[in-house]
């Protein structure tokens, strides 16, 4: 016992990250030391889907305090980005966490991952900058990541990858479930009744070329976006 450590060392300092370099390597992006990552909603899709919480006994006030971060179908990454910037503001207030039903640990969990996210940025050399009003500006770093996350609505009311199509559902827990936006981005795809997409956010086609040109080209979406939806199909598909 004296031997050990005071304390753990933190798993991103312990995880081998070979897979990482040699994914990031394979689709096309080589200055691995300038790669822009994101920290906040980073750390927060790192706690997976412990966010919030919804008591039986008060399930419509949970429901509210949930559809308050996705006023204006922002997409599911940036109400998370919304939920740890609300709650940094009131200085990681554990009374304002009971109040919007969202887990204490969890959030803890999300600050420690984004300080060692940031702390790790900050050896290598790259500035951390944020605009939390620039939303197109974070949904392209979104994508700039995900991109072989992008999938666009069938007439089915499902969605297909643009590359090595793929379908998927738009989760129920998501606060586009409904909306159901011509093109999305997702963060990860999981198994239950049918294949669905967790954590997704709206984007612009052209977006895809745009930040990640190595991997997309302009037939890529300009093949997708020429065919018409049946009506009740995209309503909500950026202009």
């Amino acid at each position: 016992m004296n031997d050990l450590e005071d304390s753990t060392i933190p798993e991103i300092q312990r995880t081998n990250l070979a897979n990482v370099v040699l994914l990031l390597k394979s689709v096309g992006i080589t200055d691995l030391l300038n790669f822009d990552f994101i920290t906040s909603i980073a750390a927060m899709l790192s706690v997976g889907n412990s966010i919030f919480y919804r008591p039986k006994d008060r399930q419509v006030q949970a429901d509210n305090a949930w559809m308050n971060f996705h006023v204006g179908n922002v997409g599911d990454h940036i109400a998370l980005l919304k939920v740890y910037n609300s709650w940094k503001e009131t200085k990681f207030s554990t009374q304002w966490c009971y109040e919007n039903y969202i887990q204490v640990r969890s959030m803890k969990k999300a600050r420690d991952i984004r300080d060692q996210l940031e702390g790790r940025l900050e050896r290598v050399g790259i500035d951390l900058t944020s605009n939390v009003n620039d939303l197109e500006a974070i949904k392209k770093s979104i994508i700039s990541g995900f991109f072989p996350h992008s999938a666009r609505l069938q007439k089915n009311g499902a969605y297909r990858t643009v590359k090595h199509p793929q379908t998927g559902y738009i989760h129920p827990s998501s606060g586009l479930s409904q909306v159901l936006p011509r093109w999305v981005v997702y963060h990860e795809l999981v198994l239950t009744t049918k294949e669905y997409m967790r954590q997704v956010t709206e984007l612009k086609p052209e977006w895809l070329v745009e930040v990640a040109p190595h991997y997309y080209q302009l037939k890529d979406v300009e093949d997708s976006s020429s065919k018409k939806m049946p009506r009740g199909i995209g309503l909500a598909s950026s202009k």
